[in-house]
């Protein structure tokens, strides 16, 4: 019970890694928060929750609505009291269009920048001041390794999550002040909805092979890392860009082509 009675709010929580970490977060004691556009589906999911001994609860956001990411911190201390957690999960970009850096349409590349930095911009000032107020707060935003290690595509969703990824060590440093801590969490592959529906077949397989670990991640690993960040355990740690993909990025370029074969230099 790592987060016994801690609030916790959660954003893009109905699906994939937000979901998992919802179920994570409720499973260690927290009381947990979903935002969600769609609170129906959010309702459903916290029922189930609830059904296990769970305390989770629905707020109403709209990642195309800035003014919801203050209404949903707003929400949450009119009801819970204070925010002691805020895992900002959101994240969006359209691989259609999202292309590289020749074709990317600029108005393509500044709404992906705009939508993903202001949800985390946004709400993270919200639920800082009353982290202040409280006496102090984690937050937790979930980055991507694509924000660390440049890609052939999607360059809006890479340069969105390379700044997010400074924001959050800017967030760190100005809001140690008041004992509010900031992290963020770089997932590689993971098996989401989007991964497995998605992705052909050959694409996953050409990406696991320049995966040390050898194999796509879980949303029960990413949020594993998000526990760490909102509890206690991290009391000291601020600042930090961890990523959680199985080593992407981590070896040589040519990992994918050498590994398991006898070279001779």
């Amino acid at each position: 019970m790592r987060l016994k009675n801690k609030v916790i709010l959660v954003t893009a929580s109905t699906r994939g890694i937000g979901l998992a970490i919802v179920k994570a977060c409720a499973k260690e004691g927290g009381i947990v928060y979903m935002a969600a556009r769609d609170l129906a589906r959010a309702q459903e999911e916290a029922d189930k929750l609830n059904a296990e001994g769970g305390r989770v609860y629905c707020v109403y956001n709209d990642a195309t609505k800035p003014e919801t990411f203050v209404s949903m911190a707003e929400e949450t201390v009119q009801q819970a009291g204070r925010i002691d957690v805020l895992v900002n999960n959101f994240g969006t970009s359209n691989p259609g269009k999202d292309l590289d850096f020749a074709r990317t349409d600029p108005e393509v590349f500044m709404n992906t920048l705009q939508l993903n930095l202001r949800s985390v911009f946004i709400a993270s000032q919200a639920a800082a001041k009353h982290m202040a107020a409280q006496g102090g707060g984690s937050i937790i935003n979930i980055s991507s390794v694509g924000g660390a290690v440049p890609d052939i595509s999607q360059i809006a969703y890479g340069t969105s999550k390379a700044a997010i990824n400074y924001l959050t060590k800017l967030i760190a440093v100005h809001e140690a002040k008041n004992h509010i801590r900031c992290n963020a969490v770089l997932p590689g592959m993971t098996a989401t909805e989007a991964v497995t529906q998605h992705l052909s077949d050959d694409f996953r397989a050409l990406f696991l092979q320049h995966i040390p670990l050898g194999r796509i991640g879980l949303p029960e690993e990413i949020a594993a890392a998000v526990i760490y960040f909102a509890s206690d355990e991290s009391a000291y740690t601020t600042g930090q860009i961890l990523s959680v993909s199985g080593g992407f990025g981590l070896a040589t370029p040519l990992y994918g082509e050498l590994a398991g074969k006898a070279i001779t230099r």
